[in-house]
């Protein structure tokens, strides 16, 4: 497998946690984002979205994170990402989706990049970011409320954690809050794991 990814994205993070919770090889192929390495026409004719990460599986590419995760949750059911009751795969899908879907995506580098050029300088670009993930913390930390156990859902890592942490990075990044209900334990759990570990965006060979 060959992930494309950028030490920064924190999608391609999510997908270097699950592959490390798998106990997966894969090899990486860095685009820099800042330089617009995504938009160069060899790997536009890998993911025509332009965005990272992309997963080479065989032949085939896979792109977006969610999607790649559940892949390898498909592929390789061990150890599992989402719980076997229905309705709590559902929670933690929601939570995961909240992230990956209603946060990330609004405080993103292209999105980043239009409030620029609609004219919003420095400040208003970053208190934009800062205030989407706060919001959405604040939020998701109400969905966990009720869980007990180190991590989001319990004593297993699932796909919620996964979003959570590299989520975490951009909120710090931005100098937004963070320390809603257990959210700075669930953190602290999941990095003190090999896998969160050495998925952490410092600790990959294309970090600056």
């Amino acid at each position: 497998m060959i992930l494309h990814g950028y030490y920064r994205s924190s999608a391609a993070y999510r997908v270097r946690i699950a592959l490390n919770l798998k106990g997966l090889a894969y090899a990486d192929a860095f685009h820099h984002l800042l330089r617009k390495e995504q938009r160069a026409p060899d790997y536009l004719a890998l993911n025509p979205q332009g965005l990272v990460p992309a997963l080479e599986v065989d032949g085939t590419v896979l792109t977006q994170s969610i999607a790649i995760c559940d892949y390898l949750d498909e592929a390789y059911p061990d150890p599992p990402l989402l719980p076997v009751d229905p309705i709590a795969r559902a929670q933690v899908r929601a939570f995961a989706l909240a992230i990956a879907c209603d946060i990330h995506p609004v405080q993103n580098l292209k999105i980043l990049r239009r409030l620029r050029a609609l004219g919003l300088d420095e400040a208003q670009v970053n208190g934009w970011a800062r205030e989407t993930i706060e919001d959405g913390l604040a939020a998701c930390s109400k969905l966990i409320d009720g869980q007990s156990g180190p991590y989001c859902f319990g004593d297993r890592v699932t796909l919620a954690d996964i979003c959570l942490v590299p989520q975490l990075v951009n909120a710090r990044r931005f100098g937004a809050r963070f320390d809603y209900g257990r959210i700075p334990a669930i953190e602290a759990a999941c990095l003190a794991l090999p896998a969160f570990a050495r998925a952490a965006p410092e600790n990959q060979p294309d970090a600056e």
